[in-house]
């Protein structure tokens, strides 16, 4: 018998420790080189474990839901083995884990087979659990046949039905509440049904940071309107050329993120940030763009903006974008930043005051653009109006610097020129 470890990866320095998601395989199972056996989730990102060699997975040493340092073993692998071998100590490690409900990134188990084919995406697994579906349900189109989100969701809209399903407690005359079932076995609640779900660690870390983002910074919100006719007029006029030149269509993000550095150069303490009884100035422009994802909102940064096209902008939000969504975006990418730009827009929203993401001291908080009639030389007009939001601590940022600053960024977006010739 020649035994290969399985331990958990380097974490980051941040990061003391980390939570098992779902084995993907079971003791006695064969498994390939490289092939993914489990996930496990920090607070900040979850990152796949691959076996480090061919073989049979011989023992689980740490079940899921267990929380584990980094280089600490989680499982043995017999190089030599044969499937169906496996340890007698390793069942009883499997059994260990939790009958409760499973973490929310990985609800779904991988199927019998244990193959590449058979395994889901982290934002998938949890649309499986979801809807009661197992990964051999729904047919793989991501990469080595693995389930995606988009997989899922279009298997649920063709009406795809889980090889057992499950009891709903929830009578059929009143839809049950999203995400919110009875498990099969479970005691029939009647019409109020409820669930209890452990936060994951991303969900605590952000309730953490949040509340101290309110206790630590004394933060005040200025706002004001842009009028957007002129970047929609630019988009319309370059949109077709920029695509087919850049391989990625301009948006509006790349805008609002050129107009942000644009005032963060003319007013250096809204790109700074408090540490201790000092006021650090960054002489370099790290923009945070907050994004949606399965397990929540997440900050990757665009490293020295200042320095990126409007191409390699959009380029850098869409690969960040599509890593957020199958929980792919590593912990250096979400190290950081000296402001952050926060587009509830994408999701209709008209007005909010966005949270300071410490410890840096302000963040823009970006809006849906409506049609409203504005008065233009004492005429009443209609225009495409987006509201801005700018949250700001003022231990170190004056009412004076913070209301300039987002005129700063209004002027470069009704006037885009503004950003080409810096004034």
């Amino acid at each position: 018998m020649s035994i290969v470890e399985v331990k958990v990866p380097q974490l980051s320095e941040s990061v003391a420790e980390a939570t098992m998601l779902t084995w993907k395989k079971k003791a006695g199972e064969a498994v390939a080189v490289d092939e993914i056996l489990i996930e496990i989730e920090t607070d900040k990102v979850v990152l796949e474990v691959p076996a480090p060699s061919a073989g049979v997975l011989a023992e689980i040493v740490q079940p899921d839901g267990a929380t584990v340092v980094a280089d600490q073993l989680i499982a043995k692998i017999d190089t030599e083995g044969k499937a169906g071998a496996a340890a007698p100590a390793a069942a009883p490690a499997a059994a260990a884990a939790p009958a409760a409900a499973p973490a929310p990134a990985a609800a779904a188990a991988a199927a019998a087979g244990g193959s590449k084919a058979d395994v889901a995406m982290p934002a998938a697994a949890k649309l499986l659990a979801d809807n009661n579906l197992k990964t051999g349900d729904v047919a793989g189109t991501g990469k080595d046949g693995r389930v995606t989100k988009g997989d899922v969701l279009g298997a649920v809209a063709s009406g795809a039905k889980p090889a057992a399903a499950a009891t709903v407690a929830t009578p059929a005359a009143k839809p049950a509440l999203p995400q919110v079932s009875a498990p099969a076995g479970a005691p029939d609640l009647g019409e109020r049904p409820e669930q209890r779900v452990p936060m994951s660690r991303l969900r605590a870390r952000i309730a953490e940071r949040l509340i101290q983002s309110q206790s630590t910074n004394a933060i005040l919100t200025t706002f004001n309107e842009v009028n957007m006719a002129p970047v929609m007029e630019l988009r319309k006029r370059f949109q077709d050329s920029f695509t087919k030149e850049h391989g990625v269509k301009l948006g509006f993000m790349s805008f609002f993120v050129k107009a942000a550095v644009h005032a963060l150069k003319k007013y250096p303490v809204i790109n700074a940030s408090v540490d201790g009884n000092d006021i650090l100035y960054h002489g370099y422009f790290d923009i945070g763009i907050a994004v949606g994802s399965p397990r929540g909102l997440v900050v990757p940064i665009l490293r020295n903006a200042d320095q990126m096209s409007f191409a390699d902008i959009e380029k850098k939000i869409a690969e960040f974008g599509k890593k957020a969504q199958d929980g792919k975006l590593g912990i250096e990418e979400m190290t950081g930043g000296t402001f952050s730009i926060s587009n509830g827009g994408t999701f209709g929203s008209m007005l909010s005051t966005p949270i300071i993401n410490p410890p840096q001291s302000a963040i823009l908080g970006v809006h849906a653009t409506k049609d409203r009639a504005v008065v233009e030389n004492g005429q009443i007009v209609i225009r495409p109006m987006n509201y801005l939001a700018m949250s700001y601590d003022h231990r170190i940022i004056d009412g004076r610097e913070a209301v300039l600053g987002l005129v700063a960024m209004k002027e470069a977006l009704e006037d885009p020129s503004r950003l080409l010739f810096d004034i």
